[in-house]
Parts: structure tokens; sequence; C-alpha cells
């Protein structure tokens, strides 16, 4: 699955979670956790396999649960510490639904799971280096479960704007906050 597409379920799932437990909608500092949490097994692995070298395939160390069950466990607990639990709750379930996501094609065809207890279990470390990214594009394109990503990211924006696009006006604040002042230096 693609960035997108793990943003997208994460952020459903995370909704999901809120209407479950007869909550509000989403407010913004959860809904940038779950976001983050959501690309923490690629940003990760990715790096650390395709560019470092360190890890066999970018699907391993983070897509661990192995690695990613004590991260959670330290993640929610220091959310505690902080007074922060929701914001804890909502990283941990984009980081797991993370690697969940990722497995799903197994159902249906011939794919490793061995990343899920990795490095228990093996993984199939690369046989001509990493792939490059319009390598990967060019073989996701006919999939029909790529193109679900993109089904799951709309109605994931239409719930978000219906939530309120909770987050957005945050990040904006942020960005804005961090730009350097424009200074007029034209001799008039």
């Amino acid at each position: 699955m693609w960035p997108l597409g793990h943003a997208a379920v994460a952020y459903l799932c995370y909704t999901l979670s809120r209407r479950g437990r007869a909550l509000e909608p989403p407010a913004a500092a959860p809904v940038v956790a779950v976001l983050v949490g959501s690309q923490v097994p690629d940003l990760l692995d990715k790096p650390l396999s395709w560019y470092l070298g360190m890890l066999p395939t970018g699907r391993s160390l983070g897509h661990s649960f192995l690695f990613l069950v004590p991260l959670a466990i330290g993640a929610l607990l220091l959310a505690r510490h902080v007074g922060r639990r929701e914001v804890g709750f909502a990283f941990v379930l984009g980081m797991l639904s993370h690697p969940v996501m990722d497995i799903v094609p197994a159902l249906w065809r011939e794919t490793s799971v061995g990343m899920l207890l990795w490095p228990v279990t093996a993984v199939e470390p690369y046989e001509e280096g990493a792939p490059t990214i319009a390598d990967l594009l060019a073989g996701s394109l006919g999939d029909p479960y790529f193109l679900l990503e993109f089904v799951l990211a709309a109605i994931a924006l239409v719930l978000w704007h219906g939530h309120g696009q909770p987050g957005l006006d945050a990040i904006r604040t942020r960005v804005i906050a961090r730009r350097p002042e424009r200074r007029d230096d034209s001799l008039d």
C-alpha cells in the first residue's frame, strides 16, 4: 500500500474508533498523530533498506510487531505521562494499521507475511538492489488493490471534510509561522 492509502485507512480506522467510543469527531492533534503514525513503518524501513542497506527489505523492522508493539507501548506511556492519551492512541492506531494493510494482498496472491515477526521469520532480501519509485508505481498501476487506495482516500477526505478538516489549521499555522519574512529590497 502506498502512503496515501495508509493515511486514508488510518484516518478511517480512527474515525470508526471515535464512533465506537461515542466520542465527537476527531480533534486536530489526534488527526495529525494518526496520519504521522500511519507512515512510521515506511519512514523507518525504506531509508534504512533502500539507501543505507542496513535492513534486508523495505518491509522488515518497522513492519514487525516485535518492534512495533514495544514502540506502541512506549508511545502510549509517554502520551499518558504528558496528558495526551488520545494523541497517543491515534498515533499507535495509525502505526499498527500500516503492516496489517500491507499484508492484505496475501489473501488473494502469494505474498510473504514474514515481515510481521521479523527477524524471527525471514523476509526475502532484494536480489538486484532497492526498487525505484517508478518501478513500484509501474508495477502497481494495474493492481485493483492500488486503485482501491484512491477510493479509500476519497472516502476519508469526504469524512475529514465533514468533520471540519481537523488538523489543517494547526498545520497551516505552523507552516506560516516558520516562513521567513519577505523583504522588499527594491529601490523605489
